[in-house]
């Protein structure tokens, strides 16, 4: 469904649609303080603004900030919906899910508010991005408060779209607060930190001054232009929450002087005294406005509620139907070629796939080769991306909405810090929190893991718990080329995130494919060896541990061998299956041994009844303590599972 045409620029109807937006936000802190709801974010002062959405094409996308009521109603997106977003209704936009003032609307190309504020961003430079790369005439608007400026996705976001010359408009909505916190000595456009020649200052408290001033850059973006740093100075005449009062901390002359200028007032009193409207058909019109207000409300009270069997749906779409992937088997491969040749079939067989991550364009191909050649035979979507890992992340989740699918290289997982913003507050929430409107196909690789000395902290961290934590993103671990490129295939025909780690110490180990290379589904354990007596759970680098101790304990008992593979789901019926047969369980892992996996597997199997009693001895865990990797190979090694710390894992369980 496309998005609803908009208005035309119209004194009078601005007019009445600023002050829909106004009583809107009076009716909610009226029905809060009734008890009637749960929290409150107005955009009293900022409805000017609401001009800018008049200036969108259909096929433009939005994307706001919580204060932008104004703004997604000249979207299209009405009271009514509005009303039941306030109300956390099951027919709202988040299904409940997310709080009034964090719009989304699909159809409408209005991408869903985030919390962490300034997090919209990068993604809609993936957008504006998207649109470039496909040649389409779209151009994207993205808003932020003037607090949000500071924040460091800001600056990758500018820099990356001035970087593009992406068809893009921040506007910077500068009320001079950020909460309580009098924001004019931090706004770094009032520090001169930005070149003056992509910056537009404007005084937004009027929508004229709003429609004349934003109107040229946007079509300046439409046309091929680059971006637009707008600063629109205007009023936030109102707290900055239900939870907060603004009297506590602002001077009441500043607050007096506020209303005086107040957008609504001053261009109804124009109005006025140009003779376009009476005062008597202002007062109708205010009043009408008010009942409508009224009735949509109380409508929006009696819709249904979200029900507790309503919490986890739309969390992940259901998976794809593995496929086998296409390489050829019967013969050696290592990972790193088997990946680069699924990398390449899926460019050659599928226009929406785009590639970008640093130093992964040829010739280096990646600090692995990954990426060996991607870039000569298709330039047009394999791009070197800045030393910005959080623009890596935001970019592909914008991209992934537009409907591209991103295969994005993270260099290091180590290096993940600066992205995890972008990973756990938009990847793994995008779906759930739009109640299934947005989606996410992004794949986002990495090199992962130690066994390979001189990483030191920083190249050889093995975290994949980290990431399992957050719902909503798959998680999966391969050790095995064909295991490599079979789930690597599964990703990239998911239509949700998957974070797809890829141990370094078996990157260039070759390693015997079979004749035919099954399709592998998320959440699919495999035996990598039959056995009798005890059952060993490992995955990624320490399946090496895992082979060479049942190798030394072979005259002493029957390993069972179990490669996990997929961390986030994980297959607890193929551990149970084993553990029934051998009544014993050794679990071998590389990550650290708090808050781990493996300490999950445990806990899980043994809380219930049934595979509990299956038990003869105590599950055992093998695995990295709570400490970092030295660079020195000893640290190194004293850090990491060894083959002899398994052997005494699965006597240990053999003698009980």
């Amino acid at each position: 469904m496309k998005p609803q045409a908009q208005m035309t620029y119209n004194r009078l109807d601005l007019l009445k649609l600023m002050y829909l937006s106004r009583e809107g936000d009076r009716r909610e802190g009226v029905l809060l303080r009734q008890s009637k709801g749960w929290f409150q974010v107005a955009g009293m002062g900022h409805e000017s603004l609401a001009a800018i959405p008049l200036m969108l094409e259909r096929d433009d996308y939005l994307f706001p900030y919580y204060r932008d009521r104004a703004m997604v109603l000249a979207r299209g997106v009405t009271n009514a919906e509005l009303a039941s977003v306030y109300f956390a209704k099951l027919g709202s936009s988040s299904g409940g899910r997310q709080m009034p003032g964090h719009y989304s609307d699909r159809n409408r190309n209005i991408w869903s508010v985030p919390t962490p504020t300034g997090a919209n961003t990068l993604p809609a430079c993936g957008v504006a991005w998207a649109m470039k790369l496909g040649g389409e005439p779209g151009v994207v608007v993205a808003t932020l408060g003037d607090a949000a400026s500071r924040q460091g996705e800001f600056y990758e976001a500018i820099s990356f779209a001035i970087e593009r010359q992406l068809p893009i408009v921040f506007v910077v909505e500068d009320n001079n607060y950020g909460i309580s916190t009098n924001t004019e000595k931090f706004n770094p456009f009032k520090l001169d930190v930005f070149n003056e020649k992509h910056l537009l200052q404007i005084d937004a408290r009027h929508p004229d001054r709003v429609f004349e001033a934003v109107g040229p850059v946007i079509e300046k973006a439409r046309n091929g232009g680059g971006p637009t740093v707008v600063i629109a100075e205007l009023d936030r005449l109102c707290s900055h929450t239900s939870s907060d009062d603004h009297r506590v901390y602002r001077p009441h002359d500043e607050i007096d002087e506020m209303y005086d200028r107040d957008p609504i007032l001053v261009l109804a009193r124009e109005l006025i005294e140009s003779g376009e409207l009476t005062e008597g058909e202002w007062e109708l019109a205010k009043l009408e406005i008010n009942e409508q207000v009224d009735r949509e409300y109380i409508a929006a009270e009696s819709e249904p509620d979200p029900t507790p069997d309503d919490l986890m749906t739309h969390l992940l779409d259901m998976p794809p139907i593995p496929e086998s992937p296409p390489i050829q088997g019967g013969k050696k491969w290592r990972i790193v070629d088997a990946l680069n040749h699924v990398f390449k079939h899926g460019l050659n067989t599928d226009e929406s796939y785009f590639f970008f991550g640093e130093d992964i364009e040829a010739p280096k191909g990646g600090v692995f080769g990954l990426t060996a050649d991607l870039s000569d035979e298709h330039p047009t979507r394999v791009f070197n991306s800045p030393l910005a890992e959080a623009t890596i992340a935001g970019v592909g989740i914008g991209m992934a909405c537009y409907g591209k699918r991103p295969v994005f290289e993270i260099q290091f997982i180590d290096f993940v810090g600066p992205a995890m913003n972008q990973i756990t507050q938009n990847l793994a929430t995008l779906r759930w929190r739009t109640n299934g409107q947005w989606i996410c196909p992004m794949v986002m690789y990495a090199p992962y893991g130690a066994y390979l000395p001189g990483g030191s902290l920083w190249h050889s961290q093995a975290n994949e718990s980290v990431f399992a934590h957050f719902p909503g993103i798959r998680v999966v671990v391969p050790s095995t080329p064909e295991d490599a490129t079979a789930l690597m295939w599964t990703a990239m025909h998911s239509n949700d995130p998957t974070l797809f780690l890829i141990p370094k110490h078996m990157f260039r180990q070759q390693m015997q494919v079979p004749e035919t290379v099954p399709p592998v589904g998320f959440g699919e354990a495999r035996v990598r060896r039959e056995g009798e007596d005890v059952t060993v759970v490992a995955w990624g680098n320490c399946i090496e541990q895992a082979f060479a101790a049942a190798d030394a304990l072979v005259d002493e008992c029957s390993v069972e061998i179990i490669d996990l593979r997929s961390i986030q789901p994980w297959d607890k019926e193929a551990i149970l299956d084993s553990v029934e047969k051998t009544g014993r369980l050794v679990i071998v892992q590389e990550d650290g041994r708090s808050c781990s996996v493996g300490q999950m597997i445990i806990a899980e199997i043994m809380s219930d009844i049934e595979s509990f009693c299956y038990f003869v001895s105590a599950p055992q865990l093998v695995s990295k303590p709570d400490v970092h990797i030295g660079y020195n190979p000893i640290l190194e090694y004293a850090a990491l599972p060894d083959t002899d710390q398994v052997v005494a894992a699965i006597r240990h369980t053999m003698e009980d």
